[in-house]
């Protein structure tokens, strides 16, 4: 550049002129439109970084009617008790959400909503214009705010398939697979009185993952199993394993729709004597932080909760650059992760 060009803010026709491309694919690059060959917008964002531009946000959102912010929006969680925010699930959902928004320049606003109140508010914030978008972790099966959501036209995405038909993209995960692989690994270790704990019996997820667990152990020729409802707290795990404990005290295997009940579930083994897996081999959900802390560590129903959520960000930004898209939606694959304690 020029002692003059330096004398001035770097412009995108500077950046142009660098990558080698012209003004408007840097603006459509700076603008995160996904019709932009990968290759060229690596090479716009090096010529960004070598000029030093910087976007007049202002100035763009004027122009786009975009705000650069997109709403992290978590809904019921707070019927659940305790900080959700040291949950190592929706620790992972915002991972996998700020990695995907990140290198476009675009940040998360973070809301709760756990009442008809703040559900009202998180519509009314959105439907100004203060966010471009929403990506929302609906914990309830009868939680209205996907619907109020689709009622206001405000760009959504959700985590989990709505219940009831609506016109929204979600992504998923295949639950009662998740289930059956628990049970062919516990049938495979040759446990024959096995027992669940449930997660909320009114989330969808927990049904689809109590169903497959159920369906599966009955087709391995076996008689209903025993389950116990938990609320994917470690204290509820515990809980639920006290009561297996003594009403089915010969339980050789146990399968728990999430981590971090699975953790309690093994405080409880290891109080009332049990070796873990010689006497009761125990088998989590989702691949968490608490698996690999939990001694012995667990195996568990892997959930790629990070690839999902970024997956979340990718279609809310694709419907956001062109309103007509139609809705979509994405369903991952459960894999098991095999540690020590099954």
């Amino acid at each position: 550049m020029s002692a003059a060009s330096q004398a001035r803010p770097p412009t995108l026709e500077d950046v142009a002129r660098v990558a080698g491309v012209s003004r408007a694919t840097v603006s459509r690059v700076i603008n995160t439109t996904r019709n932009v060959d990968p290759v060229i917008q690596e090479t716009v964002r090096r010529a960004i970084a070598k000029t030093g531009y910087t976007p007049n946000t202002a100035a763009r959102s004027l122009v786009t009617r975009r705000t650069g912010t997109i709403a992290l929006v978590v809904s019921g969680a707070g019927d659940f008790g305790g900080d959700i925010l040291v949950d190592p699930f929706f620790g992972r959902v915002a991972s996998g959400i700020i990695s995907a928004l990140r290198p476009r320049g675009i940040y998360p606003l973070l809301m709760f909503a756990d009442t008809p109140e703040t559900r009202a508010h998180v519509v009314d914030h959105l439907r100004q214009g203060n966010a471009d978008g929403a990506l929302v972790v609906a914990i309830h099966s009868a939680d209205p705010l996907p619907a109020m959501l689709v009622a206001a036209n405000v760009p959504s995405v959700l985590f989990a398939r709505p219940t009831r038909p609506l016109p929204i993209s979600f992504v998923d995960l295949a639950h009662r697979e998740g289930g059956r692989l628990a049970v062919d690994h516990l049938v495979a270790r040759g446990c024959r009185r096995v027992a669940t704990i449930s997660g909320p019996l009114d989330v969808p997820a927990s049904q689809e993952r109590l169903a497959g667990f159920r369906e599966a152990w009955v087709g391995h020729g076996n008689p209903e199993a025993p389950f116990v409802e938990g609320n994917f707290t470690l204290d509820s795990g515990e809980r639920a394993m006290e009561r297996l404990l003594a009403e089915h005290p010969d339980v050789d295997g146990v399968f728990a729709a999430n981590d971090l009940m699975a953790s309690g579930a093994l405080h409880v083994l290891r109080d009332h004597g049990r070796r873990v897996p010689d006497d009761v081999a125990v088998i989590g959900f989702d691949d968490s932080s608490a698996a690999t802390a939990s001694r012995p560590a667990l195996t568990t129903v892997r959930q790629p909760v990070e690839d999902m959520a970024a997956e979340m960000a990718s279609l809310l930004l694709d419907r956001i650059g062109r309103q007509d898209r139609r809705v979509t939606s994405v369903v991952f694959e459960p894999t098991l992760v095999v540690r020590q304690s099954a």
